[in-house]
């Protein structure tokens, strides 16, 4: 008699991974069930999950999607996006299998109650301060200080994320954040300064596994310089910097987590890199987004279904990197800050004949509308692998001229530029 084949939950939106890469990663370990909300991105990739396993809408009610999560009796619950680390929580707690209690996954996708555990904790004593209308900005400003930082409590991607150095810049800005009234949820941060790291970014990133067991780090990302005011530009592995300072980023970063109590599946920790010693800028439960094409690519190792394998409990395989002595890096282009229409790309031929360069893939295609702002908006992805760090520097040197993007703005002007033009961080590229 065959044995029975396990069954995973997938509650599926924009995340950290692809419709395929889920699919591909997941596929060996059982059969697919995607649970998707209401949203226009699980619309559109419907007919792509519908290859790999079975899709079935969640309701949006609490009650109603447990019964539905137990009426098909998975073996795992699990989420590669950040919308989505809530739901997944609840629905797992109540069919009891491994993953973030609600309690943790309210933690890790709310920013304000985040700091206070960490504050409480002594981990890390930033100060904030919660912002849900603008008559609360007086209060704020007092708690927090200038330079801050002003961010949604919930989402990703540097969404609706801005610096303020002055009271000029705030009272600027508050319109915008609450138009007509709008009701929002931000939370006012102290704006961390980092030490002078160019060319390389002043933060990084650690990919970590948690378990019952411990914390198990797998990797401490490099990254690129931000694109104002807090766009990213793409990371890399190993990271350039010493020992001592990557203990540091570690020890850091165990604490936090488990301070949180995170104890299931992957989380992503960025970490501010300061005259004071790393501070953490926040930790999401979560893999982290483009992570699992480096390291499918560079190590063989594919995250997806490692995550799968820890919503099924299964923690005996945990691996290790190995970047088998070279750099290996992602960088993207990023869209303007002002809206545009994309009408056209050259050069990425060009690109990928530049050593060091392995490929190029577009996000977008022309005829695209981009909504402009502050969110990081990736046009493409550029990866390669090189010799050292400053050859890898090298090598994006050369190729980003090449490669050149044409947009139509709402004046009626058409202009090109340069993928080097759109990620200068040496000035505002909107």
């Amino acid at each position: 008699m065959s044995e029975r084949r396990r069954t995973l939950a997938v509650l599926y939106d924009d995340g950290a991974a692809s419709a395929g890469e889920i699919g591909v990663g997941l596929a060996e370990l059982g059969n697919i069930v995607f649970l998707v909300p209401p949203t226009g991105h699980a619309e559109r990739l419907r007919p792509v999950l519908e290859n790999f396993g079975a899709v079935v809408p969640l309701t949006g009610s609490v009650g109603s999607d447990i019964e539905l999560a137990r009426s098909l009796a998975p073996d795992a619950v699990l989420t590669y996006s950040e919308r989505m680390v809530r739901r997944t929580a609840e629905l797992a707690q109540a069919l009891g299998l491994p993953s973030h209690t609600p309690e943790v996954a309210a933690t890790l996708t709310d920013k304000t109650r985040q700091r206070q555990v960490l504050r409480d904790a002594g981990v890390d004593k930033i100060r904030t301060q919660p912002l849900s209308s603008p008559s609360q900005w007086p209060s704020a400003h007092e708690a927090v200080g200038l330079p801050a930082i002003i961010k949604p409590v919930r989402g990703g991607g540097s969404r609706d994320t801005y610096a303020v150095t002055s009271a000029a810049e705030a009272e600027q800005l508050l319109p915008r954040l609450f138009p007509d009234g709008a009701s929002a949820e931000y939370t006012v941060e102290e704006l961390l300064t980092g030490v002078e790291s160019a060319p390389y970014g002043d933060y990084v990133s650690v990919e970590s596994v948690c378990t019952p067991q411990g914390v198990r780090h797998l990797a401490v990302t490099g990254k690129f310089p931000l694109l104002k005011p807090f766009r990213e530009l793409g990371s890399y592995w190993p990271s350039h910097l010493p020992e001592a300072v990557l203990e540091e980023i570690t020890d850091l970063t165990t604490r936090a987590l488990e301070v949180l109590d995170v104890r299931y599946g992957i989380a992503h920790t960025e970490l501010k890199l300061t005259a004071e010693g790393p501070r953490i800028i926040e930790v999401n439960g979560r893999l982290s987004g483009h992570l699992n094409l480096m390291s499918r690519r560079v190590c063989g190792i594919d995250m997806v279904r490692l995550g799968g394998l820890l919503a099924l409990g299964d923690t005996s395989d945990i691996p290790e990197f190995d970047y088998g002595g070279q750099v290996h890096f992602l960088f993207n282009t990023m869209a303007p800050m002002e809206p545009c229409r994309l009408e056209a790309v050259h050069g990425a031929t060009e690109v990928r004949r530049v050593e060091g360069i392995v490929g190029i893939r577009p996000y977008v295609r022309p005829g695209t509308q981009l909504a402009g702002g502050v969110m990081t908006t990736p046009l493409d992805v550029i990866w390669g692998s090189c010799g050292d760090h400053q050859t890898m520097l090298d090598a994006l040197g050369e190729a980003l001229p090449k490669l050149t993007y044409v947009f139509a703005h709402p004046d009626g002007t058409v202009r090109e530029s340069t993928a080097a033009a759109l990620t200068d961080t040496s000035e505002d590229c909107a």
